[in-house]
């Protein structure tokens, strides 16, 4: 199998990645033939799921711009994937030029790539750490020369938790994050559902299953399962609703969305 130069030594490009098939799915050139086979797999299933990343990125799009004109500038972004255009520290910094943004992923390719994205850029920098060790991300170098966490923070979990197993208990290592922020602090999430999929659930299931085969488990949680993240945290209006309902555009972009584009479920939420 041919390495491409940009593929960081002593990674396994024979497994797929999440984030390089989320790479795929979004049109970026980051992801091998491996990951395009996974993912054209899911897409047999769920041929929508290129719409769903979209309604995230444009979820994501919205949340950032929303956090900088209620004075949030700073922006923890974990599970923050390869970046493609139009990702958090564009979005924030052509808001507030002063806008600082701290990346965290697993992913060694997803790393390496940003280091090249974000060089040059003295507001922007990307971690090497898990969300499932917190403690690990709120001491990272990295992220605490950058970040202020006596200041209001930005913390996004776009599109990651439903890679969480239950066993490795998501909701202790939200709350830890919530609490090692200062009061006024945003939790910007999006969540996997089976609720709101243009499909029956069995049809759906083929897509889970694919990432259940590549060791990357997607875990659909409910609307009820997926609220208790934000505990501890108030609900900015209109709450947890599907990508597209939280705070659209206008009313024709919403009319226009593609039925798939309403999978799962996104929301914001402020600590006190």
């Amino acid at each position: 199998m041919e390495r491409p130069a940009w593929a960081p030594q002593g990674i396994d490009i024979s497994m797929p990645s999440v984030s390089r098939m989320y790479d795929f799915y979004l049109g970026g050139s980051h992801n091998f033939e491996v990951d395009r086979e996974a993912a054209r797999k899911a897409m047999e299933f769920m041929p929508g799921l290129p719409k769903v990343m979209q309604a995230n990125r444009a979820f994501m799009r919205r949340a950032v711009q929303y956090a900088v004109a209620s004075g949030v500038t700073q922006f923890l972004d974990i599970g923050s994937g390869i970046p493609t255009f139009g990702n958090v520290h564009e979005v924030a910094q052509a808001a507030d030029p002063e806008a600082r943004i701290a990346y965290v992923d697993h992913d060694p390719v997803a790393v390496a790539h940003s280091q090249v994205v974000l060089e040059g850029n003295e507001r922007a920098v990307i971690a090497a750490a898990d969300l499932r060790k917190p403690q690990e991300i709120l001491e990272h170098p990295e992220v605490t020369g950058l970040l202020d966490l006596d200041r209001p923070v930005a913390l996004l979990l776009v599109a990651v938790l439903h890679f969480i197993e239950d066993a490795d208990d998501p909701y202790a290592a939200v709350a830890e994050l919530r609490e090692a922020m200062a009061p006024g602090s945003l939790l910007i999430l999006t969540h996997a559902s089976y609720e709101g999929i243009p499909l029956t659930e069995e049809v759906a299931g083929g897509t889970v299953d694919v990432y259940r085969t590549i060791r990357n488990p997607l875990i659909m949680r409910s609307r009820a399962e997926i609220s208790r993240f934000f505990e501890g945290y108030e609900m900015v209006e209109p709450g947890l609703v599907s990508m597209p309902e939280w705070r659209p555009e206008s009313p024709e972009a919403l009319a226009q969305e593609d039925p798939f584009a309403y999978s799962g479920f996104a929301g914001v939420g402020r600590t006190a």
